[in-house]
């Protein structure tokens, strides 16, 4: 588990100084080279959930999810960096192979952890040799997907096996996978257990929660409350976007620093002011990132304000620390990581007898509630980074959660109006 940050009545709000320089996981350039030339090195594991147990082996040490594709092995790997080095020099191999894992994302390598876990759980219950393990051939492949027949979906197997192909292409082993896995894996999709039930998206309720929940004159909870009116009004579709997985993790080229600025300004005519700042890395612009525009509005939880109050009460917080860091009771400051964040918002949900949500249902709650306040689906795409039909796909996922939305004081109309509104993008933009 992450380190908690301290406790809310040791947090101030003004008066800090930084002591500490944030760490970078990632340079630019000749650093990013020399970065990608050194040998990984794990990092501290926490102790398995008792169904994520395995038996201690030499191939498979103990070691974070998101780690098993860098330091799990076989006998196949050993002999594959055997060959190599009489070939390559052991630098550009490393190099080869630390390349090779950073294109794909930390969380990506986390649930492609997930599968690594499973198959080798597979191959210990059924004593299936080391050696047979990589490259797996199609039997074995086959055989472990049909042992989960009628316990998981079949988009979980689809990630396993996304897992266990990239784990043989990272170390250069033939996949065999054919016409006999394309079979096990049509059965687990026809026999998949019924899905699990939607999470309710964040709603105004929750929003207007955590604004009577939080203390807004505390460092931290200003910090949280201005993420929150961002990820719910911005339409994040991820906090990623926003924060830090680990308070060791920022990056200066995926995560924003409070140096690149928050603009504010007003609309002309209007006079509605507006907060806009770029995220410098998302997951479908990759490095030419986003700009996030938070429009003020006459809602609790307007994102506007409640930016300008978290930048003041964080006042002396470093221009190179992460935008939503927050002052500490220590002279310090730390910054948001998703743990922290999540864990306050659910701490005052749980108090105002709401159900605990994960980090994706603030873009779902703030796409809807847009929309069902007549927001054409045109800037509702534009803020939450969507194309056309992917927004599409999106609204089709909504529709199901609509009666969440709706209260007596608005009735149907509102639905009526949203789901009007996104009939005519769909004939604007002739989709389907």
């Amino acid at each position: 588990m992450p380190r908690k940050p301290p406790l809310k009545s040791a947090l101030v709000r003004t008066g800090a100084r930084h002591r500490r320089e944030p760490p970078v996981t990632v340079a630019i350039g000749a650093a990013a080279l020399e970065a990608l030339s050194r040998p990984p090195v794990p990092r501290k594991p926490r102790k398995p959930k008792p169904e994520n147990a395995i038996a201690p082996s030499s191939f498979r040490p103990h070691v974070r999810a998101d780690e098993r594709i860098l330091f799990w092995s076989a006998p196949f790997i050993d002999s594959s960096r055997q060959s190599a080095s009489k070939v390559l020099p052991e630098e550009i191999t490393r190099l080869l192979f630390n390349v090779i894992i950073h294109s794909i994302e930390p969380g990506t390598r986390k649930n492609y952890g997930a599968g690594l876990l499973r198959y080798h759980q597979f191959c210990n219950r059924f004593r299936i040799p080391e050696a047979s393990r990589m490259p797996a051939s199609e039997l074995v492949l086959a055989a472990f997907v049909s042992a989960w027949v009628g316990q998981v979906g079949s988009s979980t197997v689809d990630n396993w096996l996304a897992g266990l192909r990239f784990w043989h292409t990272a170390h250069a082993a033939p996949w065999h996978g054919d016409r006999l896995l394309k079979a096990a894996c049509t059965t687990i999709g026809k026999l998949q257990p019924p899905p699990k039930p939607k999470r309710p998206p964040v709603t105004l309720e929750h929003m207007h929660a955590l604004r009577s929940g939080l203390d807004l004159t505390n460092a931290f909870d200003a910090a949280v409350f201005a993420l929150a009116c961002s990820a719910f009004w911005g339409c994040r579709r991820r906090l990623g976007e926003l924060l830090l997985q680990g308070p060791n993790e920022f990056d200066p080229a995926r995560h924003v620093a409070r140096q690149a600025g928050v603009r504010f300004n007003k609309i002309r005519g209007s006079g509605e002011s507006y907060a806009v700042f770029h995220v410098p890395w998302t997951k479908s612009t990759k490095t030419l990132g986003a700009d996030v525009v938070l429009v003020s509005n006459s809602d609790p939880s307007s994102p506007v304000p409640a930016m300008q109050h978290h930048l003041r009460s964080n006042a002396s917080i470093p221009d190179h620390a992460p935008l939503f860091s927050f002052e500490t009771s220590n002279g310090s400051w730390a910054p948001m990581t998703r743990a922290w964040f999540l864990e306050r918002c659910n701490r005052v949900w749980k108090d105002a007898e709401l159900e605990a949500l994960t980090g994706h249902c603030f873009r779902i709650g703030g796409a809807t509630e847009l929309l069902l306040r007549g927001t054409h689906p045109d800037m509702v795409a534009t803020l939450g980074s969507w194309k056309s039909r992917a927004f599409l796909e999106y609204w089709r996922k909504i529709e199901s959660i609509l009666p969440l939305f709706i209260s007596s004081s608005f009735g149907q109309s509102r639905a009526q109006l949203a789901s009007d509104t996104m009939r005519d993008f769909r004939k604007k933009h002739r989709l389907k």
